[in-house]
């Protein structure tokens, strides 16, 4: 697969750095391609997931990779300027976000790039919307090679409706939007 969901979206993430940012925390890093851009606008960068074989293939210079499970590490408080999170916090407890609030510094922003489970009518017309656009994003990177590696995968189970409700109560003031390719853009920033 040439076509990644979550790489089409590292311009939109990458806008949410606030300035002047110089530590991130990449949480479920995957590929490490997110990290490795975060790096080049140099910041310093810790990034984590708990699949061995994905940290393998994603270590490149600039970023410190960890394997490890973001629910269960030590995570100082206060550091990060930055803490993302790309299709990864699904594969968690959503209340995993009261232990990123915590690292972030003053200031800092915690952005998700989240999938969520279909549920209503809205639901289903932006995904009809999103089968054609993806079809012809697929067929036009056909010729590129796909990862060596590829991140776990697994089926958001929050419908978009209930992260609405879980991040009022515990990221007050959180911006939720809907985004095409079955995915959602929460922004919290830490007063």
């Amino acid at each position: 697969m040439t076509f990644n969901h979550n790489d089409y979206y590292h311009r939109l993430l990458l806008r949410q750095v606030p300035p002047g940012a110089g530590r991130a925390l990449d949480v479920g890093c995957g590929t490490g391609r997110f990290a490795g851009r975060l790096a080049a606008r140099g910041l310093e960068v810790d990034a984590v997931d708990p699949d061995a074989a994905v940290i393998e293939a994603a270590r490149r210079d600039g970023v410190r990779f960890v394997q490890g499970d973001v629910t269960a590490m030590e995570l100082p408080l206060g550091h990060y300027d930055y803490i993302s999170c790309l299709a990864s916090l699904h594969h968690v407890p959503f209340g995993t976000v009261s232990r990123l609030r915590r690292s972030l510094a003053p200031g800092g922003v915690l952005a998700v790039l989240g999938c969520y489970r279909e549920s209503a009518p809205s639901d289903y017309l932006v995904s009809l919307a999103a089968i054609p656009v993806n079809a012809a994003a697929r067929l036009a990177l056909s010729h590129r090679p796909g990862p060596p590696v590829t991140a776990p995968v697994a089926r958001a189970a929050m419908t978009l409706d209930e992260v609405r409700h879980e991040a009022a109560d515990l990221l007050p003031g959180a911006r939720i939007r809907r985004l095409l390719f079955w995915r959602y853009l929460l922004v919290y920033v830490r007063a």
